[in-house]
Protein backbone atom coordinates (compact mmCIF):
# COMPACT_ATOMS: atom_id res chain seq x y z
CA UNK A 1 0.00 0.00 0.00
CA UNK A 2 1.18 3.60 -1.01
CA UNK A 3 -1.33 5.47 0.81
CA UNK A 4 -2.43 4.82 4.30
CA UNK A 5 -4.12 8.03 6.04
CA UNK A 6 -5.18 8.45 9.29
CA UNK A 7 -8.66 8.13 8.29
CA UNK A 8 -7.97 4.41 7.75
CA UNK A 9 -8.85 5.12 3.55
CA UNK A 10 -6.54 2.49 1.95
CA UNK A 11 -5.35 2.20 -2.11
CA UNK A 12 -5.07 -0.93 -1.84
CA UNK A 13 -5.25 -1.53 -5.38
CA UNK A 14 -1.96 -0.01 -5.74
CA UNK A 15 -0.01 -3.08 -4.64
CA UNK A 16 2.27 -4.31 -7.87
CA UNK A 17 3.31 -7.82 -7.86
CA UNK A 18 6.71 -7.51 -9.10
CA UNK A 19 6.67 -4.48 -11.61
CA UNK A 20 5.11 -0.93 -10.58
CA UNK A 21 1.31 0.01 -11.14
CA UNK A 22 0.70 1.80 -14.58
CA UNK A 23 1.02 5.78 -13.99
CA UNK A 24 -2.27 6.60 -15.13
CA UNK A 25 -3.30 4.21 -12.29
CA UNK A 26 -1.11 5.83 -9.87
CA UNK A 27 -2.56 9.08 -10.46
CA UNK A 28 -6.23 8.10 -10.52
CA UNK A 29 -5.55 7.27 -6.58
CA UNK A 30 -3.97 9.42 -5.98
CA UNK A 31 -6.84 12.24 -7.20
CA UNK A 32 -9.04 10.20 -5.66
CA UNK A 33 -7.39 10.50 -2.03
CA UNK A 34 -7.25 13.99 -2.17
CA UNK A 35 -10.69 14.79 -3.20
CA UNK A 36 -11.59 12.61 -0.31
CA UNK A 37 -9.86 14.72 2.05
CA UNK A 38 -11.10 17.49 1.04
CA UNK A 39 -14.94 17.28 0.35
CA UNK A 40 -15.76 18.74 3.24
CA UNK A 41 -13.52 21.44 3.61
CA UNK A 42 -15.32 24.65 5.01
CA UNK A 43 -17.90 22.70 6.41
CA UNK A 44 -19.32 23.00 9.89
CA UNK A 45 -20.06 19.77 11.75
CA UNK A 46 -21.69 19.42 15.24
CA UNK A 47 -21.66 15.52 16.77
CA UNK A 48 -23.01 14.28 19.84
CA UNK A 49 -21.29 10.93 21.13
CA UNK A 50 -21.20 8.96 24.38
CA UNK A 51 -23.56 8.46 27.01
CA UNK A 52 -24.63 11.33 29.51
CA UNK A 53 -25.10 10.59 33.03
CA UNK A 54 -28.32 11.66 35.19
CA UNK A 55 -27.46 12.32 39.23
CA UNK A 56 -29.60 10.00 41.51
CA UNK A 57 -26.89 11.75 44.37
CA UNK A 58 -23.24 12.97 44.26
CA UNK A 59 -21.72 9.34 43.74
CA UNK A 60 -24.68 7.48 41.68
CA UNK A 61 -26.18 7.65 38.34
CA UNK A 62 -28.42 6.37 35.78
CA UNK A 63 -26.41 6.03 32.48
CA UNK A 64 -25.76 3.70 29.83
CA UNK A 65 -22.99 1.13 28.14
CA UNK A 66 -21.80 3.42 25.65
CA UNK A 67 -18.42 3.88 25.11
CA UNK A 68 -18.49 7.04 22.16
CA UNK A 69 -15.97 5.39 20.36
CA UNK A 70 -18.26 5.47 17.18
CA UNK A 71 -19.08 9.38 17.89
CA UNK A 72 -14.90 9.93 18.01
CA UNK A 73 -14.72 8.18 15.01
CA UNK A 74 -17.52 10.33 13.03
CA UNK A 75 -15.24 12.95 14.49
CA UNK A 76 -11.67 11.96 13.35
CA UNK A 77 -13.54 11.03 10.02
CA UNK A 78 -14.49 14.71 8.86
CA UNK A 79 -12.08 16.58 10.09
CA UNK A 80 -9.75 14.42 8.20
CA UNK A 81 -11.75 15.46 5.18
CA UNK A 82 -11.40 19.02 5.94
CA UNK A 83 -14.48 19.74 8.42
CA UNK A 84 -14.44 22.06 11.60
CA UNK A 85 -15.89 19.89 14.20
CA UNK A 86 -17.33 20.56 17.47
CA UNK A 87 -17.87 17.67 19.47
CA UNK A 88 -20.50 17.57 22.28
CA UNK A 89 -19.29 14.59 24.42
CA UNK A 90 -20.13 12.79 27.22
CA UNK A 91 -18.19 11.01 30.09
CA UNK A 92 -15.44 8.72 27.95
CA UNK A 93 -12.28 7.70 28.12
CA UNK A 94 -11.39 8.65 25.17
CA UNK A 95 -9.37 12.02 23.40
CA UNK A 96 -9.94 13.88 19.58
CA UNK A 97 -6.79 13.22 17.82
CA UNK A 98 -7.34 15.96 15.07
CA UNK A 99 -6.71 19.50 16.01
CA UNK A 100 -10.06 20.40 13.49
CA UNK A 101 -11.72 18.82 16.44
CA UNK A 102 -13.28 20.79 19.41
CA UNK A 103 -14.89 19.10 22.08
CA UNK A 104 -17.40 19.66 24.58
CA UNK A 105 -17.69 17.98 27.81
CA UNK A 106 -21.05 17.43 29.43
CA UNK A 107 -22.73 14.93 31.44
CA UNK A 108 -26.27 15.37 31.58
CA UNK A 109 -28.57 14.94 28.75
CA UNK A 110 -29.78 18.80 29.72
CA UNK A 111 -26.21 19.75 29.33
CA UNK A 112 -25.70 18.23 25.63
CA UNK A 113 -28.63 19.84 24.37
CA UNK A 114 -27.93 23.37 25.75
CA UNK A 115 -24.61 23.26 24.16
CA UNK A 116 -25.80 21.61 21.02
CA UNK A 117 -28.02 24.51 20.42
CA UNK A 118 -24.77 26.84 20.82
CA UNK A 119 -23.94 25.73 17.40
CA UNK A 120 -26.53 24.20 16.07
CA UNK A 121 -27.65 27.70 13.91
CA UNK A 122 -23.73 27.70 12.50
CA UNK A 123 -23.74 23.77 11.49
CA UNK A 124 -23.82 22.54 7.63
CA UNK A 125 -24.02 18.96 9.04
CA UNK A 126 -25.59 17.23 12.56
CA UNK A 127 -24.61 13.81 13.47
CA UNK A 128 -26.92 13.04 16.54
CA UNK A 129 -24.61 9.60 17.59
CA UNK A 130 -24.66 9.90 21.57
CA UNK A 131 -26.73 7.41 23.35
CA UNK A 132 -28.66 10.33 25.06
CA UNK A 133 -30.60 8.96 28.88
CA UNK A 134 -34.42 9.13 27.93
CA UNK A 135 -35.31 10.01 31.68
CA UNK A 136 -33.79 11.38 34.51
CA UNK A 137 -34.54 11.71 38.26
CA UNK A 138 -36.35 14.23 39.08
CA UNK A 139 -35.17 15.23 42.33
CA UNK A 140 -31.20 14.31 42.73
CA UNK A 141 -29.87 14.51 45.95
CA UNK A 142 -27.39 17.23 47.26
CA UNK A 143 -25.50 14.52 49.44
CA UNK A 144 -25.03 10.69 49.34
CA UNK A 145 -27.67 8.71 49.96
CA UNK A 146 -26.98 6.69 53.11
CA UNK A 147 -28.48 2.69 52.96
CA UNK A 148 -28.49 2.61 56.92
CA UNK A 149 -30.43 5.74 57.47
CA UNK A 150 -33.38 5.04 55.31
CA UNK A 151 -35.51 2.93 53.38
CA UNK A 152 -34.91 1.82 49.82
CA UNK A 153 -35.77 5.17 48.09
CA UNK A 154 -37.57 5.95 45.34
CA UNK A 155 -36.53 7.27 42.62
CA UNK A 156 -39.07 9.74 40.39
CA UNK A 157 -38.32 10.22 37.42
CA UNK A 158 -39.02 12.71 34.29
CA UNK A 159 -38.58 12.70 30.56
CA UNK A 160 -35.42 14.38 29.24
CA UNK A 161 -35.47 16.76 26.39
CA UNK A 162 -34.76 14.57 22.79
CA UNK A 163 -32.22 16.43 21.35
CA UNK A 164 -32.45 15.33 17.72
CA UNK A 165 -36.11 15.97 17.63
CA UNK A 166 -35.68 19.23 19.50
CA UNK A 167 -32.83 20.48 16.82
CA UNK A 168 -35.02 18.67 14.04
CA UNK A 169 -37.63 21.27 14.37
CA UNK A 170 -35.22 24.35 14.30
CA UNK A 171 -33.52 22.87 11.14
CA UNK A 172 -33.35 24.70 7.92
CA UNK A 173 -33.60 23.32 4.61
CA UNK A 174 -30.09 23.42 3.74
CA UNK A 175 -29.07 21.73 7.08
CA UNK A 176 -28.51 18.38 6.88
CA UNK A 177 -29.42 16.53 10.29
CA UNK A 178 -28.46 12.67 10.94
CA UNK A 179 -29.81 10.44 13.84
CA UNK A 180 -29.23 7.09 15.25
CA UNK A 181 -31.36 4.30 16.54
CA UNK A 182 -30.38 1.67 18.46
CA UNK A 183 -32.92 -0.94 18.06
CA UNK A 184 -33.41 -4.47 19.83
CA UNK A 185 -37.06 -5.55 18.06
CA UNK A 186 -38.85 -4.51 14.85
CA UNK A 187 -35.55 -2.26 14.18
CA UNK A 188 -36.77 -0.76 10.56
CA UNK A 189 -40.18 0.22 11.46
CA UNK A 190 -38.95 1.54 14.80
CA UNK A 191 -35.62 3.91 13.01
CA UNK A 192 -38.16 4.71 10.21
CA UNK A 193 -40.53 6.34 12.64
CA UNK A 194 -38.14 7.93 14.33
CA UNK A 195 -36.36 9.36 11.12
CA UNK A 196 -39.92 10.97 10.34
CA UNK A 197 -40.71 11.73 14.02
CA UNK A 198 -38.00 13.72 14.17
CA UNK A 199 -37.43 15.45 10.99
CA UNK A 200 -33.87 13.77 10.28
CA UNK A 201 -32.42 13.43 6.85
CA UNK A 202 -31.36 10.14 7.61
CA UNK A 203 -30.77 7.81 9.88
CA UNK A 204 -28.44 4.92 11.24
CA UNK A 205 -29.63 2.07 12.57
CA UNK A 206 -28.00 -0.71 14.30
CA UNK A 207 -29.06 -3.61 16.16
CA UNK A 208 -28.18 -5.20 19.69
CA UNK A 209 -28.90 -8.68 18.29
CA UNK A 210 -26.26 -8.07 15.74
CA UNK A 211 -22.93 -9.72 17.13
CA UNK A 212 -19.65 -7.24 17.02
CA UNK A 213 -21.97 -3.91 17.27
CA UNK A 214 -22.71 -1.37 19.30
CA UNK A 215 -21.41 -0.73 22.95
CA UNK A 216 -17.83 -1.28 23.85
CA UNK A 217 -16.83 -2.52 20.54
CA UNK A 218 -14.23 -1.33 17.71
CA UNK A 219 -16.71 -3.00 15.14
CA UNK A 220 -19.95 -1.51 14.02
CA UNK A 221 -22.66 -3.11 11.57
CA UNK A 222 -25.29 -0.27 10.47
CA UNK A 223 -28.25 0.16 7.89
CA UNK A 224 -28.40 4.03 7.11
CA UNK A 225 -32.10 4.81 5.93
CA UNK A 226 -33.09 8.24 4.23
CA UNK A 227 -35.96 10.41 4.31
CA UNK A 228 -37.17 8.68 1.38
CA UNK A 229 -37.41 5.54 3.15
CA UNK A 230 -34.82 4.05 0.91
CA UNK A 231 -32.28 1.59 2.90
CA UNK A 232 -28.42 0.25 2.39
CA UNK A 233 -27.16 -2.33 4.67
CA UNK A 234 -23.43 -2.78 5.66
CA UNK A 235 -21.13 -5.66 6.64
CA UNK A 236 -19.63 -5.53 9.88
CA UNK A 237 -16.65 -3.31 9.84
CA UNK A 238 -14.16 -1.43 11.99
CA UNK A 239 -16.05 1.86 13.63
CA UNK A 240 -13.74 3.78 11.59
CA UNK A 241 -14.50 2.63 8.13
CA UNK A 242 -18.31 2.89 9.15
CA UNK A 243 -17.40 6.26 10.04
CA UNK A 244 -16.56 6.97 6.68
CA UNK A 245 -19.49 5.02 4.79
CA UNK A 246 -22.20 7.23 7.08
CA UNK A 247 -19.94 10.42 5.66
CA UNK A 248 -20.35 8.82 2.11
CA UNK A 249 -24.31 8.87 2.32
CA UNK A 250 -24.02 12.56 4.24
CA UNK A 251 -22.42 13.65 0.90
CA UNK A 252 -24.86 12.23 -1.18
CA UNK A 253 -27.62 14.24 0.39
CA UNK A 254 -25.48 17.29 0.47
CA UNK A 255 -25.35 16.81 -3.74
CA UNK A 256 -21.18 15.94 -3.64
CA UNK A 257 -21.18 12.46 -5.10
Amino acid sequence: NIIEPASGYLASGLEGKGRMEEPENILAYLERYFDRTSDLSGKSVLITAGPTYEKIDPVRFIGNYSSGKMGYALAEECASRGANVTLVSGPVALSAKSSNINVVSVESAREMLDECQKVFPTSDISIMCAAVADYAPANPSDHKIKREKQDVPTITLVKNPDIAATLGKEKRPEQVLVGFALETDNEAVNASEKLTRKNLDMIVLNSLRDKGACFGTDTNKVSIIRSDKSRTDFALKDKSEVAGDIIDEILKILGKV
